[in-house]
């Protein structure tokens, strides 16, 4: 855990999220300014900053993540319909928070590119 970082202290208890999913090894809540219906960040307990930080030890927990996001869309009913995962990495790629993170959105048709 990073003592500074925003997921950290949502995945610690110690800032309060609309969690709709939690194990030992990820968290998921919805997204504060949401970009679709469905639009939830899965993040790992551990604390990574980036995608370029993962080691080769948390190749399964980048898996759990994916997973993770795929049950919560089939709970919500959009496996059939689909959905889209994404992760952002570092300013140019969008990424606003320096913990990894797996946004999940759906429940609108979604284009590409993305923008």
């Amino acid at each position: 855990m990073s003592d500074n970082c925003l997921f950290c202290k949502i995945a610690a208890g110690d800032i309060p999220a609309k969690i709709v999913f939690e194990d030992d090894r990820a968290i998921a809540f919805e997204d504060i300014s949401p970009q679709a219906p469905l639009h939830v960040l899965v993040v790992p307990r551990k604390h990574i900053a980036t995608l370029n930080d993962l080691q080769p030890e948390d190749t399964e927990l980048a898996g759990h993540l994916v997973q993770v996001a795929a049950k919560i869309a089939a709970d919500r009913g959009h496996d059939n319909s689909g959905y889209r995962t994404v992760f952002n990495c570092n300013a140019d790629g969008g990424q606003t928070v320096f913990h990894i993170h797996l946004h999940l959105l759906a429940g609108r048709s979604l284009t590409w590119p993305p923008g």
